[in-house]
């Protein structure tokens, strides 16, 4: 279970990231709404830990600021001190209310490393659609269904995982998760970021 504290945590850790990366962009909250199609008032709410935002929100959100959606659950600030162990009772979880899915963030907050390890339990029936396209970082994911049943949309192309199968995919087009059974799926992400190279 997600208790209020543990939501909470991770809804402060957004808005740290958020503001962070807002700022280091030189944007304004006008700004960072009009390139993410966030409102600007659920901006400010988001930004201030008085909100819990949809993945789906999120996601357009961490578009506006070219990051991967997993890099606004990451550790913002001085990464010096960060420790490589991450013990799974300080591992922190986040539920989205949009679909319900369990997503707890398995690698070390903070540690500088371009390889960021998810795990998410998906919900019955539970769809999660994401819209956006490419970001000002590369990313690769690769997704690897632990239990259960997946199905995978990127692009144009459907695939239908099953235990132990994993898909490698760039993040640079529409990627939509669906369960389509009557059981929690749960499954690991594997995201790695890398600068992009400009022409």
């Amino acid at each position: 279970m997600v208790d209020a504290r543990g939501r909470q945590g991770v809804n402060e850790r957004i808005a740290v990231r958020v503001r962070t990366l807002r700022s280091e962009l030189g944007l304004s909250l006008d700004a960072l709404a009009a390139r993410s199609g966030v409102s600007r008032s659920a901006l400010s709410l988001i930004e201030r830990a008085e909100s819990s935002a949809t993945a789906v929100v999120l996601d357009r959100l961490a578009a506006g600021l070219g990051v991967p959606l997993v890099s606004l659950f990451g550790a913002a600030g001085d990464t010096a001190g960060a420790q490589p162990l991450s013990r799974r009772a300080d591992q922190p979880v986040w539920r989205d209310p949009g679909s319900g899915y369990l997503r707890r963030s398995i690698s070390p907050p903070g540690f500088a490393s371009p390889i960021q390890i998810v795990e998410v339990t998906f919900p019955a029936g539970a769809r999660v659609a994401y819209e956006t396209g490419p970001r000002d970082h590369a990313a690769h994911q690769q997704v690897w269904v632990l239990d259960g049943t997946l199905e995978l949309t990127v692009g144009r192309a459907s695939h239908r995982l099953e235990t132990g199968d994993c898909l490698a995919h760039r993040l640079d087009e529409p990627t939509a998760f669906h369960n389509p059974t009557r059981k929690a799926a749960r499954y690991a992400v594997v995201v790695v970021t890398e600068p992009l190279t400009r022409r």
